[in-house]
């Protein structure tokens, strides 16, 4: 319990809840709406409760409530004011909120109870796209902030791991393949962002073609393996933090060198390096294609 965090500054309650920090010094002064501690230099501190109340203050308050409405309203009332507010429109805000403190307070049990809450009312699917990808790049952002630990990204990012793992199961115990395409998911030596990539992984099956995951740090020889054994092959990669010793640009020709050049096979690259690629030369060929996001490749499957 040492590891959790249990003060917050009012930047941290601005990154989590998207309310200026000006903002909420007013609200603190005209309603009450807060009463932080104070450090020696006077410096506010809030608790968990505070950050909680914050959230579903912002709920409300970008539905379009009057902060003077809401301010009104007791702790027991405006949770209850969420609550109607919940089961009259979508869970997305709500939810969001929800797994941000489950991710803080490393509760597996208010994550999975947050999730069933969704999948009770549409597709995982709608959940990974509409929830967890804006969840996720919004976490990224508290990291860099330093309002969360990598501890509390590795928490959230491994349980959205094990539903899609769970998902991913259900496919290739219930569907066969197409077999036009064989799709081989990979990721470069020391690259272990593998999210997205698993994700896809699902979605290939979903749609009915073979896939093939290999995860993370693979060798550029090894995918000569795959050759031994399969025909027309799309690669798919991506490259987040690697390669970083050595440029995009080598890596790809490395790629192209010793596993396309001899081939039919193609690869598809997504991730943040994508953007660093220099040379168009090797794009030429039509062997290897860029995509700018996960729904962009997602848009031709």
């Amino acid at each position: 319990m040492n590891n959790i965090k249990t003060e917050f500054t009012i930047k941290d309650l601005e990154n989590f809840s998207g309310i200026k920090a000006h903002t909420i010094r007013i609200w603190e002064k005209r309603y009450s709406l807060f009463k932080p501690n104070r450090t020696d230099s006077n410096i506010r501190l809030y608790d968990i409760d505070d950050l909680q109340k914050l959230l579903n203050v912002s709920l409300l308050y970008n539905d379009g409530l009057k902060i003077s409405k809401i301010a009104k309203l007791s702790d027991s009332e405006l949770v209850m004011k969420v609550r109607e507010y919940v089961f009259e429109s979508n869970l997305e805000n709500q939810a969001s909120n929800s797994f941000k403190l489950a991710m803080l307070n490393f509760d597996e049990s208010l994550f999975n109870k947050t999730y069933n809450n969704l999948l009770s009312q549409t597709s995982f699917r709608d959940v990974f796209k509409n929830i967890f990808i804006p969840l996720l790049n919004e976490i990224g952002v508290l990291w860099q902030v330093n309002s969360i630990t990598p501890a509390h990204e590795h928490f959230i990012s491994n349980l959205i791991k094990q539903k899609i793992h769970v998902n991913i199961e259900k496919l290739q115990l219930s569907q066969s393949n197409k077999q036009t395409k064989t799709f081989v998911l990979y990721l470069p030596i020391n690259e272990i962002h593998d999210l997205g990539l698993l994700y896809l992984h699902f979605e290939l099956l979903l749609h009915g073609h073979q896939s093939i995951y290999l995860g993370q740090s693979v060798p550029v020889g090894n995918l000569n393996d795959i050759q031994k054994i399969y025909k027309n092959v799309c690669y798919i990669t991506y490259l987040t933090v690697e390669p970083s010793k050595e440029t995009v640009d080598s890596y790809l020709k490395k790629v192209y060198d010793e596993v396309l050049l001899e081939s039919t096979d193609t690869l598809w690259v997504l991730g943040s390096k994508v953007s660093q690629l220099k040379s168009q030369e090797l794009l030429i060929n039509s062997k290897i294609k860029l995509f700018k996001s996960l729904f962009d490749l997602l848009n031709i499957l």
